[in-house]
């Protein structure tokens, strides 16, 4: 599994994969049942710490994205569409919620606030 990890993020490496392999999840670009990386594996791999790895499965597997079948490994869970979607709303809302909080303190409008959120994704070339 390619994952994009780097020593320069203030995010940990450990919040790398989970947010990483969450992604490649909930986008359906990893299918039900795909079998993941053996937590040494995905380490040696990635040069991190075993430790990183086990982690971030567990938590992954606490989020139910992913099961473990003794002596076989980790697997990606069979998630219906509606389930990834919520799944995904409810990691947005925790991650924008602060910052949108913050910015109708300092006086933005709603309008203010989706009008820089769709410059965003239109930046980024998402759909508005």
């Amino acid at each position: 599994m390619l994952l994009n990890l780097t020593d320069l993020s203030s995010e940990s490496l450990q919040s790398q994969i989970i947010r990483q392999i969450r992604a490649k999840v909930l986008s359906g670009e990893v299918a039900a049942e795909t079998d993941l990386p053996s937590i040494r594996e995905l380490a040696r791999d990635h040069h991190v710490s075993v430790i990183t790895v086990q982690r971030a499965y567990e938590a992954l597997l606490r989020e139910g994205l992913i099961h473990s079948r003794r002596g076989k490994g980790f697997f990606v869970s069979e998630l219906r569409e509606n389930e990834k979607q919520k799944m995904a709303k409810q990691r947005l809302r925790e991650t924008i919620e602060p910052p949108l909080l913050a910015a109708a303190e300092e006086g933005l409008s709603s309008k203010d606030v989706l009008e820089t959120v769709n410059l965003i994704l239109r930046q980024s070339g998402k759909k508005t």
